[in-house]
C-alpha cells in the first residue's frame, strides 16, 4: 500500500507540469548542460526546472560527457558538477532547491554507458547525500540507456523515467514514467523557417494529446531551438521547452509572465 501511494504522489507531482497553464521558466529544461561554460549553475540562476546530464559508468566511477572522446579529454565527475552544488543549494534552502519552496527542479539523467549497473551507480551515490534522499521537490529522472520498461517498478520510488512519446506502455509502468520524449525528427523534417506542414502538424498535436491524456509533460528533443518554435511548443502546451540557449529562453519565458 505504501508502494502504491508513493507512486501517486510522484504521479501527482509531475502532472502539474503536464499542461501547463501559463510558462514560466519552471518548464524549460537545458539539454546537455554539462556543455554549457558553467554547468549545473547557468541552468540554476536562471531558475530552470530541469537540467541534463549524460553519464557513463567508468571504473565505478560516473563520469559526465556526451561521447567517449569527451570522456577522456574531461574526466567530469557527476558528484563534481552536479550532486555536490545540489547539496550546496539544498543546505541553503532548508531541504529545498530553490528559495522558493514550491518550486521543483527535475534532474534529467542520461545514461550513455550499461542501464543496470550504471543505474544502480547512480542510486548508491545518490543514497550517499541525506540532504539529496529527504528533499521532496527534487526529482530524479532517467533516459538514454534505460532498464526494460518492465523493471520499472522494482527501482527506488526516488527513481523515474523518460518514456519514449511513440511507444506503448502499460499502466504499471506509466506509473513510473515522469515525462514523454521523442526526437523531433520522427515527426517532420521541418526545422524553419516557413510553415510546418500541415500533415507534420497533425501528427506533432495528435503526440502531443496523447500525453496530455497521459498526464504526462512532453519534450521535443533535437527539434529547432528558436523563438519562434518555442512560441509553437507553448501553443501546443508542450510540458517543456528543450534548449541550449540558457540566457535567451530564460529571457524569452520571463517575458511570458510580465
Amino acid at each position: 500500500m505504501k508502494k502504491i501511494v508513493v507512486v501517486l504522489l510522484i504521479a501527482v507531482s509531475f502532472s502539474a507540469l503536464s499542461q501547463p497553464s501559463r510558462y514560466t521558466v519552471s518548464n524549460a529544461h537545458s539539454h546537455n548542460d554539462y556543455e554549457q561554460k558553467d554547468p549545473f549553475w547557468s541552468a540554476y540562476n536562471t531558475g530552470f526546472g530541469s537540467i541534463e546530464a549524460d553519464i557513463f559508468l567508468i571504473g565505478g566511477t560516473l563520469l559526465v560527457a556526451h561521447d567517449t572522446r569527451e570522456l577522456m579529454a574531461n574526466k567530469r565527475t557527476l558528484a563534481q558538477l552536479y550532486l555536490e552544488p545540489l547539496v550546496q543549494c539544498l543546505m541553503k534552502n532548508n531541504g529545498y532547491p530553490y528559495a522558493d519552496s514550491t518550486r521543483d527542479l527535475q534532474l534529467l539523467i542520461d545514461i550513455k554507458s550499461d542501464s543496470i549497473h550504471t543505474l544502480e551507480t547512480l542510486i548508491q551515490n545518490l543514497r550517499t547525500y541525506d540532504v539529496i534522499m529527504n528533499s521532496k521537490r527534487l526529482h530524479w529522472v532517467i533516459t538514454g540507456n534505460r532498464p526494460d520498461p518492465s523493471l520499472f517498478t522494482t527501482y527506488p520510488s526516488f527513481i523515474t523515467f523518460d518514456g519514449v512519446l511513440s511507444k506503448q506502455y502499460t499502466q504499471e509502468e506509466l506509473s513510473k514514467i515522469a515525462m514523454l520524449s521523442d526526437e523531433w525528427k520522427k515527426y517532420t523534417s521541418w526545422y524553419g523557417p516557413g510553415e510546418l506542414p500541415k500533415t507534420d502538424l497533425k501528427k506533432i498535436q495528435a503526440a502531443v494529446k496523447k500525453s496530455e491524456k497521459l498526464q504526462k509533460p512532453v519534450r521535443f528533443w533535437g527539434a529547432p531551438d528558436t523563438k519562434a518554435f518555442w512560441a509553437m511548443l507553448m501553443k501546443w502546451k508542450a510540458g517543456f521547452i528543450n534548449t541550449d540557449h540558457i540566457p535567451d529562453l530564460g529571457n524569452f519565458l520571463s517575458q511570458q509572465t510580465k
